[in-house]
């Protein structure tokens, strides 16, 4: 029952839109951007310009406000580089870290704190709407044959990544995505289409349960199906292999619930893992972060 609200919900929208469209769209995409006709999401490899808005003094860090390109969009993000680690003369590794939905960069500084006491550099971000989706509006303009700002917010993380290798203090060849529940889904579909990434740590996040409904959904036309797929994190979970693949969820989470990540991860290939805690709330909790740590000392090794 759970699953079918999920996609009952995102597929409320779709007969008035229907009505609307009168037909569907198969408009020619090139290459900057792209949905193949399996709902993979395509993009070239982002070549972001940047630049430093200030900088400070953060303790056994310098944290720098970062604006950067992407998709025709100025985005803001905070970079925190630890001091210089002699025991890694190529560089630090590095971590992309999406915020959940209404969770701005600066609230996201205690993850990139942690982080930074373990040897990580991150770049947290303003995601677009503040990392809320509108269904609505990106079904409407993707049967229009543009671009919805979903997309494009996948995008942004794979453009942060490129300003993470860019830092001259940082290794290139061993960036992590790590994202907290609707930016947990965007970090899992951009690790999936970056194969230069060392992989994804989801936190307190699921995928749509998509393929679960597709029956249901293709009533409502082929292109239709298609953007639902682009959107759902599970339709990227084959593409990440030989990377890791890791979520990390409460049992008492106040949102997503344990069964519907359990259903996601289930569908997950090797490697991956996922950690399980108690705590009663909805992303990130202590009880996280040494699995958190764990995590990350793998894939970076």
């Amino acid at each position: 029952m759970e699953k079918r609200r999920q996609i009952t919900w995102l597929v409320a929208v779709l007969g008035i839109v229907i009505l609307f469209a009168g037909i569907f769209f198969y408009s020619e995409r090139g290459d900057a951007w792209r949905v193949s006709d399996d709902g993979l999401l395509e993009y070239p490899t982002p070549a972001p310009e940047y630049r430093f808005l200030s900088s400070e003094d953060a303790g056994d860090s310098i944290l720098y406000e970062v604006s950067f390109s992407s998709r025709g969009s100025e985005v803001a993000g905070l970079l925190r580089i630890p001091e210089a680690q002699p025991q890694q003369p190529e560089g630090v590794p590095g971590v992309v870290l999406l915020p959940g939905a209404t969770v701005t960069k600066e609230q996201e500084q205690g993850l990139a704190e942690l982080l930074s006491g373990l040897g990580y550099a991150s770049i947290a971000l303003d995601q677009r709407n503040m990392g809320g989706v509108d269904i609505q509006g990106d079904l409407k303009t993707f049967l229009d044959g543009e671009e919805p700002t979903e997309h494009k917010m996948v995008h942004d993380a794979l453009a942060a990544a490129e300003v993470l290798r860019m830092q001259p203090e940082i290794d290139p060849s061993r960036i992590v995505y790590v994202g907290e529940s609707n930016g947990g889904r965007f970090a899992i579909i951009a690790s999936a289409l970056d194969p230069k990434s060392r992989g994804v740590i989801a936190i307190s996040t699921c995928g749509y349960g998509v393929e679960e409904e597709i029956n249901y959904l293709r009533m409502n036309g082929p292109e239709t199906v298609r953007f639902f797929r682009s959107i759902d994190p599970e339709t990227y979970l084959k593409e990440i292999p030989p990377r890791r693949f890791v979520m990390i969820h409460s049992t008492n989470d106040t949102l997503i619930s344990f069964d519907s990540a359990r259903r996601t991860y289930e569908k997950a290939l090797e490697p991956k893992a996922m950690h399980v805690v108690g705590c009663t709330t909805h992303g990130r909790c202590g009880e996280m972060d040494p699995y958190i740590e764990e995590e990350m000392a793998r894939m970076v090794s």
